[in-house]
C-alpha cells in the first residue's frame, strides 16, 4: 500500500468548492477521469454518511475493479469541517484481494495567493497494484471536471 498526495489551485471560493465536493449531482460530473461515466447511488452528506458510487468506462473492452468495465466503491464520511475538509473512507466492491481494503481519502481546501482556493487531495492506503501513474492521471482529470464546474459560479 502507498500513499500520495494530488493538488490543483481552482478560481473559486472555498465555500463553493465544498459545496461541490458534498452534493451527488457535482460528484457524479466532476468526480469521473475522462472516458467514463460516472453515478451515485446512495449518498448522505454527513459525518458518518455512507455513500456508493459507480464509475463505468466508456470503452466496451475496458476492465473494471468491481465488474466488466465497472468500478463500484462504496464508503463513508469520517469528517467534515465545513469549507475547510472532507475526510472519507473508500473501499471497492470487490473479491480481488490485490483492490480490496480501505482507502482513505482526505481533501483539504486552502485560500490560495491572490484569491481562489488551492485544493489537495490525499490518499492513504492505496493498493500497490493501482498504480500509482493511473491514480495520479484519474485525479488530475477529476479535478480539472471540479474545476470547470466551479469556476462557472
Amino acid at each position: 500500500m502507498y500513499a500520495m498526495e494530488v493538488f490543483r489551485r481552482v478560481e473559486a471560493p472555498r465555500s463553493v468548492v465544498y459545496q461541490a465536493l458534498l452534493d451527488p449531482e457535482a460528484i457524479a460530473t466532476w468526480r469521473v477521469p475522462d472516458g467514463m461515466t460516472g453515478h451515485v447511488h446512495e449518498f448522505e452528506a454527513r459525518e458518518g454518511g455512507q455513500f456508493r458510487i459507480s464509475l463505468t468506462y466508456d470503452a466496451p473492452d475496458a476492465i473494471g475493479k468491481t465488474a466488466a468495465r465497472t468500478d463500484t466503491y462504496h464508503g463513508y464520511f469520517e469528517r467534515l469541517v465545513p469549507d475547510e475538509q472532507v475526510v472519507e473512507v473508500d473501499e471497492f466492491e470487490t473479491d480481488d484481494s490485490d483492490v480490496a481494503g480501505r482507502i482513505t481519502v482526505t481533501t483539504t481546501l486552502a485560500d490560495a495567493d491572490g484569491g481562489g482556493t488551492d485544493i489537495t487531495l490525499r490518499y492513504e492506503g492505496l493498493p500497490d497494484s493501482i498504480p500509482r501513474g493511473d491514480n495520479e492521471t484519474g485525479t488530475r482529470m477529476a479535478l480539472d471536471n471540479l474545476a470547470r464546474l466551479v469556476e462557472k459560479h
